[in-house]
């Protein structure tokens, strides 16, 4: 890995493109500590110490709890993009322009953006009322109001257009790699933070905790780099005087089609009353909110919630793979192109046969996700430990960082250089 980004600093075009993500990475962090006019930093680590907020805390890169320019952080992107995938399911005329190729594309990026404004201001006033009912907001509600929305909105357009900067100029994938700053920031301070708690009488615990650390991580890499792949024959057709065709290939299908969505979708929806909750205050809305809402502290194990929040995980996983992988789509272009699958007739009985393999694939995919998501909550209650952290970071982390490492090495194999991944 070092010895392919040695290699990339060599080449004057990758380089810029290292430095120019660099740069990027280095204005997002300032905004990440800069905190919002008007606001009290006095107590609010406290706030975000474990639960939910403490999960929030760490996608942002501490800038939650620093109630940062960039508080907001990725999330309302990340769900106008799911929102919107959903909605090409329901609506016909949208995922008629979604495959228009590159105008399409730039149409629902635009729409994406619309409803990431709209997201950010309706979770900027949630914000607001929340850290103003916990003291860290005072003076008058209605200035106050549109300095909070006005910062955090304009912080969340920004970070949009850093994500789309560094995809177009720099290296890799925006917005993933603006997530993956975010996570491995909060880590030097977790583990000096653990260090101190657990040293020296149970520096056991630790050294535990880092084990289990490191099992996810092989564990993930595994899971991610895992695929079935299916064989695939295509017939020979001749063309005017040239012969195509008559060659084998494979599908691959990925045990994790889905990565990291369907987590981030099923907290979000079971985080969403807890939302409706602080402007409604009805006792049967407080009490359902208290039933399934995310635990807020240390030690605050809501079994309805981990039993919701795996089944959500669950059930989104298979729903986001038909939607990634859709067998009739991929029989029908086997029909076009003379392609079939050997021992399968085409037609129906190809897509029975790979809704069958996408059924069993997905189903190892969907419980390591659950396991993963609920790994923080396990960690965080049984070795009491000075953060919220587990497999889902890791998870984002460590496919993120395969990503990229496959991006740049595809860039040194087209100059021949050695890279990384082989």
């Amino acid at each position: 890995m070092l010895r392919a980004l040695r290699d990339a600093f060599k080449i004057p075009d990758l380089r810029r493109g290292l430095l120019f993500t660099m740069a990027i990475l280095v204005i997002y962090r300032f905004g990440a500590i800069m905190p919002v006019p008007g606001v009290s930093l006095e107590g609010l680590d406290k706030v975000f110490e474990g639960g939910i907020l403490g999960m929030l805390d760490l996608f942002s890169g501490g800038a939650l709890s620093n109630f940062a320019v960039f508080s907001l952080g990725i999330m309302p992107y990340i769900t106008s993009t799911i929102i919107l995938q959903l909605l090409q399911i329901i609506f016909p005329g949208l995922e008629k322009i979604a495959k228009e190729g590159e105008a399409g594309r730039r149409k629902i990026n635009q729409i994406a953006r619309y409803i990431t404004v709209g997201l950010a201001i309706f979770q900027s006033i949630t914000m607001f009322f929340y850290f103003r009912n916990i003291g860290a907001i005072k003076g008058d509600i209605w200035p106050m109001l549109l300095v909070v929305v006005v910062t955090l909105t304009a912080g969340t357009s920004l970070i949009m257009w850093f994500g789309e900067l560094i995809t177009q100029r720099g290296i890799g994938n925006g917005m993933s790699i603006i997530i993956f700053v975010n996570i491995i920031s909060r880590f030097p301070g977790y583990i000096i933070n653990s260090f101190n708690q657990w040293w020296p009488a149970e520096i056991y615990i630790l050294a535990i905790v880092l084990l289990i650390a490191l099992a996810v991580i092989v564990f993930i890499i595994i899971i991610q780099q895992g695929e079935r792949k299916i064989q695939v024959q295509y017939a020979k057709q001749i063309r005017g005087r040239r012969v195509y065709g008559g060659r084998g290939t494979y599908i691959p299908i990925k045990v994790n089609q889905a990565g990291v969505i369907p987590v981030i979708f099923a907290s979000s929806l079971l985080a969403f009353p807890t939302t409706i909750a602080q402007f409604i205050q009805v006792p049967w809305v407080q009490k359902f909110v208290q039933v399934i809402g995310p635990p807020m502290k240390a030690g605050d194990i809501k079994p309805w919630y981990l039993i919701l929040y795996a089944i959500l995980i669950l059930g989104f996983t298979y729903f986001y793979a038909a939607i990634a992988f859709n067998p009739e789509d991929i029989a029908d272009n086997f029909r076009k192109y003379g392609g079939f699958i050997p021992g399968i007739r085409p037609g129906k009985p190809t897509v029975n046969f790979l809704n069958k393999i996408l059924n069993r694939v997905n189903l190892p995919g969907a419980i390591f996700l659950a396991i993963i998501a609920l790994l923080p909550t396990a960690l965080y209650n049984f070795f009491n430990a000075p953060f919220m952290f587990g497999g889902t970071s890791l998870l984002i982390a460590v496919g993120v960082a395969l990503e990229f490492m496959k991006q740049l090495e595809a860039q040194l194999i087209m100059r021949n250089y050695e890279g990384f991944l082989k």
